[in-house]
């Protein structure tokens, strides 16, 4: 939740999630996305993968996490969008971090994206919040 004044290009405070292989299960049944990618090590390992991956929309919702946390209550989210564009696996912590591109009137633009640890960043996106 935010306690300062809003300034453009000030950071979020970073979000990190530590997903396990288990979450991935259990994403997936939530979900209904059942691709073996994200559960069975074997099976991915077969697909060239180096093991199990993130669900991409478990990633986006990580990020929407990050975005509502620092809005608060009060804010709404108008507009959400990711693009995928690196593996984040399970047992690796996964960076959400995001800046604030502009402010005009109660409306926040942000930059944001998910890291893995050598910093590369795996998911980019934007958001729109409203704020009140």
């Amino acid at each position: 939740m935010i306690t300062t004044p809003l300034q453009v290009g000030q950071e979020l405070p970073e979000l990190v999630k530590h997903p396990t292989t288990r979450q991935l299960v259990q994403y997936a049944g939530a979900s209904g996305d059942f691709y073996e990618i994200h559960y069975d090590q074997d099976y991915a390992r077969s697909t060239g993968l180096p093991g199990v991956i993130l669900h991409g929309l478990l990633k986006a919702g990580f990020l929407a996490q990050l975005v509502t946390s620092w809005a608060g209550a009060n804010a709404r989210l108008k507009r959400f969008e990711v693009s995928y564009r690196g593996l984040d696996l399970p047992a690796r912590p996964c960076r959400c971090r995001g800046v604030l591109k502009s402010m005009e009137a109660n409306t926040a633009e942000l930059e944001i994206w998910t890291e893995d640890l050598e910093g590369n960043r795996t998911t980019v996106g934007k958001a729109t919040v409203e704020m009140t």
